[in-house]
């Protein structure tokens, strides 16, 4: 949900077109004078509403649908573009701590794929203000908000999404070197390789993944993603084998560092590798076990699972309808939530199968 750290007349004009009320009735909504209510829109940023109605106004964001919240979200962006083209002055430490929050929302929106509002939040900050203006604070926050827009880009994952998710993510790389955060820069290389391998580059992402598996500024859980995703790489290549003795090595590390979501995860990779290499019934029952390891948390989740259990349905003609029906009712989860890479890989199956 969308909230404001202090409001200044900016965000309160932003709420009442968000509410598409006039200033009349923004007024009577929150039971203060019209005067009032036109001097914050007079002022904008140079006046701050007293501390009664920056309640009042907190109470009214809080209970806006999710319409007007997005608006005011998108509102908010756009004024901050203007106002930084008029040059106002860099956010202010009360503005770091709004950015900072809207960069933890964000990060919970692209965790249930709700692409539009967690956009909306990240360019409400890139198209206000400009990095070299920025203290360290500022240009690490930035760099933050560079990174997950990347990952929206790399979620959605059409060919130009990557395209550009490559170019954010390069961005996101220089700031975090310059700002001597090595994590953070291996982080960003990690999702880079990534975006490598869903191009088809699996030669190159295979070695970026070989050589961040092994790189110390990563956490140990991230080396082992890395470990695991060789193994996508490989298997994408046609060589499964190799593939499951690296992904089985992964399950492994995942299931000693307990954590039981990249071990389902693995599991889920390791029944495809399977299928791959010919062998079903080992496929199944990895799929089965992946299934029944957890519910998944998002859509995303929801649909690569579900995809994965349908191709491998698919391999055989006496669970082939059953695949096919997966299939539809996945695309359309994959479609309603954005995740076009996902209905890439669907279309891709459904295509291989005619070709058989």
């Amino acid at each position: 949900m969308a909230t404001v750290h202090q409001w200044t007349g900016l965000e309160a004009r932003a709420l009442r077109v968000a509410l598409r009320e006039s200033v009349r009735g923004f007024a009577e909504h929150l039971g203060v004078a019209v005067n009032t209510v036109s001097k914050w829109e007079r002022l904008l940023d140079g006046t701050r509403p007293q501390a009664d109605s920056q309640a009042i106004l907190d109470t009214v964001l809080a209970r806006a649908d999710a319409a007007a919240t997005e608006r005011f979200a998108l509102l908010l962006a756009e004024q901050g573009a203007t106002a930084r083209r008029f040059g106002h002055a860099a956010p202010t430490v009360a503005e770091y701590e709004t950015w900072a929050d809207d960069l933890e929302r964000a990060v919970v929106c692209l965790s249930r794929q709700d692409f539009g509002f967690a956009g909306a939040l990240l360019d409400r900050w890139l198209r206000r203000v400009s990095p070299r203006d920025l203290d360290e604070k500022g240009r690490y926050l930035y760099a933050r908000s560079l990174t997950l827009n990347g990952d929206i880009r790399r979620l959605q994952g059409t060919v130009q999404d990557l395209v550009t998710a490559t170019s954010l993510y390069g961005d996101a790389h220089g700031m975090f070197v310059g700002l001597g955060i090595p994590r953070r820069a291996a982080q960003v290389e990690l999702s880079l390789a990534v975006v490598a391998e869903m191009s088809g580059r699996l030669a190159y992402a295979a070695s970026r993944y070989g050589v961040l598996a092994e790189d110390e500024r990563l956490s140990k859980c991230d080396r082992v993603r890395a470990r695991l995703w060789i193994g996508t790489a490989v298997a994408k290549q046609g060589h499964n084998e190799s593939a499951i003795a690296l992904m089985r090595a992964a399950a492994r590390d995942f299931y000693d560092l307990a954590e039981p979501g990249e071990w389902a995860v693995s599991q889920q990779k390791l029944a495809l590798a399977h299928r791959g290499a010919g062998n079903l019934a080992r496929a199944l029952s990895c799929i089965e076990t992946a299934r029944s390891a957890g519910r998944p948390n998002s859509p995303l989740e929801h649909v690569q699972l579900d995809t994965a259990h349908a191709h491998i349905l698919l391999s055989d003609p006496a669970t082939a309808d059953e695949a096919r029906a997966t299939l539809d009712r996945t695309a359309a989860t994959a479609g309603r939530h954005g995740l076009k890479h996902q209905l890439r890989s669907i279309t891709t199956i459904r295509d291989s199968e005619e070709h058989v």
